[in-house]
């Protein structure tokens, strides 16, 4: 069922002022949004429109290849390149039974890595190369410049979240020193509309820290509000959708709630969005904030970020899963 509710917008434009009352008010409004909710639409951001345009025509050029040019960039071990239609089931969803894939496929593009980094030599998990189009001129760049920017504004987000927690703005840095990115061009086929077992994306929460979502003018995402209904969140002019997700929530002892959402394209055309994923170094132990909910044990035990997202990719994409490899 449909709710009335709405997804909130926020002007985050404040947090760039010198002044940190001015930053404080931002993030107090942040941290009510996503108490209450956990999804928020953000609003004077500073990323120009001529920025994402662009990033959303890369995404177009790359899903118009011809299917053998893009299955040559099959998604490898580093858990980047192509993945194929249908080919991503959502089994550790805890908010629903998923029976079939999500209709969709995608370019995954995480951090890249300097050909001496000590990670990459050791071969540590999510740590390899990203596999690009080679007949896409100007992909690569466009691609690199707009996760740079979105890493800025995750950045800066977080910085929020720590000060809306009385912490020093700094206080998630040394938990990002070397940040696990992920940008996701997303294409969504249109859906049978009568079908209700089948999902562009079914419903589930981000396993990271936060998501900034760019999408098209098409809609299609949901978000479970309080009541247990789906409110929509349709594209709005000149925001981003972002979200809390998994480890934010364990880090704030389940104040901020990562929010079940889905996506049902509906519309009757093709839809774009490019999610993307801000989350710890893979070395990073993910622990209760300081003076959170002090007068009782936390609700989660602390967990390495790269073990438990190394669980849940395991489980969740076919590629990864050994009886269903080629």
């Amino acid at each position: 069922m449909a709710s009335t509710a709405t997804v909130p917008v926020v002007d985050v434009s404040g947090l760039g002022s010198a002044n940190v009352a001015d930053r404080r008010a931002v993030a107090r409004r942040i941290r009510q949004v996503y108490e209450d909710l956990g999804f928020l639409y953000i609003a004077g951001h500073g990323i120009p429109r001529a920025q994402v345009d662009g990033a959303f025509a890369a995404s177009r050029r790359f899903h118009a290849l011809p299917l053998e040019a893009k299955t040559a960039l099959a998604i490898n071990k580093a858990h980047r390149g192509y993945m194929g239609m249908a080919t991503s089931p959502i089994v550790t969803s805890s908010v629903a039974k998923v029976t079939r894939p999500n209709l969709s496929e995608s370019l995954m593009i995480l951090h890249e890595l300097a050909d001496d980094d000590p990670d990459l030599l050791a071969g540590k998990p999510l740590q390899g190369p990203n596999r690009w189009p080679t007949d896409l001129p100007g992909f690569r760049e466009e691609m690199l410049a707009y996760m740079a920017a979105m890493e800025r504004l995750a950045r800066r987000i977080a910085s929020a979240v720590a000060l809306a927690f009385d912490q020093p703005e700094d206080w998630f840095e040394p938990h990002f020193r070397k940040p696990t990115v992920w940008l996701r061009l997303l294409h969504y086929p249109p859906q049978p509309p009568d079908d209700d077992a089948q999902f562009g994306s079914a419903p589930h929460t981000d396993y990271g820290f936060l998501t900034i979502l760019a999408q098209d003018s098409t809609g299609g995402l949901e978000v479970r509000g309080n009541d247990g209904n789906w409110i929509p969140a349709p594209p709005v002019p000149d925001t981003f959708v972002v979200n809390v997700a998994d480890i934010l929530m364990r880090w704030t002892d389940g104040i901020l709630r990562s929010t079940p959402h889905r996506v049902r394209n509906l519309s009757g055309t093709d839809r774009y969005s490019l999610p993307f994923f801000f989350d710890p170094s893979m070395d990073t132990v993910v622990a209760r904030m300081p003076g959170i909910n002090a007068h009782r044990p936390p609700q989660w035990e602390p967990v390495n970020f790269g073990e438990y997202v190394m669980e849940r990719l395991d489980k969740n994409y076919a590629y990864r899963i050994p009886q269903q490899r080629p």
